[in-house]
């Protein structure tokens, strides 16, 4: 293959760039551009910090909302699942008050006899463990993946 030079500097060969040599180019350029675009959207993303565990009162699993409070007043949180477990991903790091609130409408005291039928629903959480100034819990958050179970007392 003739592939032409020019000459600019007496005695040294420059190639020329020819049309099929751009189009090469161009076309590895696009395909590698794709394939970065594609990697960066697969996978998910896995939380760096993440605290998890059980919430129970006298040893039932409780149905609420787990919150983490950190110093700045950042707030992380998760909903229990029907085991009462819960995982947090991300909560602020070092000393967090803990709150564990009860679901929208779960007080804890039977519901009416004519009352539609909500399913298995965990212990309602004590009035005390929703609020900063009342609740008792706290936890030291560290960087990592933590087990923190919440035993909470009527």
């Amino acid at each position: 293959m003739h592939v032409s030079t020019l000459r600019w500097i007496e005695g040294v060969d420059y190639p020329m760039l020819t049309v099929r040599t751009l189009r090469t180019t161009w076309a590895v350029s696009l395909t590698l551009l794709i394939a970065a675009i594609l990697a960066a959207g697969c996978g998910e993303k896995q939380a760096a910090n993440v605290v998890s565990g059980k919430v129970t009162l006298d040893g039932e699993p409780v149905s609420g909302t787990v919150v983490f409070i950190g110093a700045d007043s950042k707030e992380a949180s998760a909903p229990t699942n029907l085991e009462g477990a819960y995982k947090i991903e991300n909560p602020p790091l070092g000393q967090c008050k803990v709150l564990v609130r009860g679901m929208a409408g779960l007080t804890g005291t039977a519901p009416p006899k004519d009352a539609p039928s909500m399913g298995k629903q965990g212990a309602a959480p004590p009035p005390k463990y929703g609020a900063v100034t009342t609740t008792d819990l706290s936890y030291e958050v560290k960087a990592g993946k933590h087990t923190y179970n919440i035993e909470l007392k009527k």
